[in-house]
Order: structure tokens, then sequence, then C-alpha cells
């Protein structure tokens, strides 16, 4: 049986630690692959360029837009982000599953583009552990924490929308939840799985 790759979007609240989860998903199965998202926003400590995100200034950033470079853009927290086209397709083409972690704007923007992507969801375990998780980054300050603790409230509002919900409530679990879902979607039959056939008494592909 060839598996057809499809994307994964993983989307869900600031804090919710979507990103150690992914990192988590690309350390137990090499299939996957992060489709690295560009940005507006400052680097956070230890955040790479290239690696966590694609930095970017404004200027940048709206002449790669307008070039056609992204498949979705969305405004987020006084930021820009987007998905680079050829990182999405880079790994579909090299026979890897898309990672893409994208706010909820984004998720549902990519599923218009590729009606097969699985959206998932992610949760806190609760607002007051996500309230805790941000103050822990320390990245933000008051008032900033309290803007994306009530934005946080509307973007879970989405998550019926999504093909799947998960609760973060360990990083290794989390994962491995995803992973569930990930190889029970690759072996539903709607995919159009392409079956060995068999050629003068060999299986081809066996």
């Amino acid at each position: 049986m060839i598996e057809r790759p499809f994307p994964i979007v993983i989307s869900g609240a600031s804090g919710t630690g979507k990103t150690s989860v992914v990192k988590k998903l690309l350390s137990i199965d090499g299939r996957l692959v992060r489709a690295v998202t560009a940005t507006t926003r400052p680097p956070r400590p230890k955040e790479e360029d290239g690696i966590d995100y694609i930095f970017l200034d404004e200027n940048e950033f709206q002449e790669r837009k307008r070039r056609g470079y992204f498949l979705e853009t969305a405004r987020v927290h006084g930021f820009w982000y987007g998905t680079p086209k050829e990182n999405v397709e880079k790994a579909l083409k090299a026979g890897k599953w898309a990672v893409l972690n994208v706010d909820v704007q984004g998720g549902l923007a990519i599923k218009e583009i590729y009606p097969d992507a699985v959206l998932i969801f992610m949760l806190p375990p609760s607002m007051e552990a996500l309230e805790e998780r941000l103050r822990k980054r320390g990245t933000e300050d008051e008032e900033e924490i309290q803007r994306r603790l009530a934005e946080a409230l509307q973007e879970m509002a989405a998550a019926p929308d999504y093909s799947y919900v998960v609760v973060n409530d360990d990083v290794k679990d989390c994962a491995n939840r995803i992973l569930a879902i990930v190889r029970a979607e690759t072996s539903r039959t709607r995919r159009g799985l392409q079956m060995p056939k068999k050629i003068g008494g060999k299986v081809e592909g066996a």
C-alpha cells in the first residue's frame, strides 16, 4: 500500500504548548516535517531563524506576500504570520507529512487549499494552566498576558471547525495522541490509497 502524505495543521491559543508538541512529534516520527512559518514578530530567547520561524521585517514580509510566496497570511497579536508555499510543497513531494503550526485563521485557509489536510486543535488543561504557562514564559507584560487570555477564549470557540481536539496536559502524551490521529487518517480509504499491483506473479512494491 502506497501512503499519500497530507498537511497536518496544529492550532491553539498562545501558550498552549504547540511548539513543544510539534518538536516532540518530529523527534518521534521522521516522516513528519515542519513547514516553518514566517513572521514579523521579534525572535524570543533561543529561537533560531529558519528553524523556529523565518523572521522577516514588515517590508520584506509584505513584498513576499505580493509575490505570492505565502499560502496564507494572518495578523495575530499585532504581527504578521504566513505559511511559505514552497515549504509545504517540498515536504509533500518528498513523501513527507507537512506539519503546520498556525493560528485558526491560517488553519481554515489551509483547509481550503488542501481539502485533505487534517486540522487538529490543541487545548490547555484549563485556563489557569494556560495563564501559568504564559507567565512562566516571561516574554509578555501583564497587559499582553491579559490580552492573550481574552483572545484565547475567542480562538477556542473555533475548535468545532477542526477535525480533532487534543488536550496538552503532557507534551509526550499529546504528541502520541496526534500521531495516532495521523496514522488513522493515513489508512482511511477515502484518501485514495494506492494498493500494490500484481505483475507476473509478483506484487509490485512488496
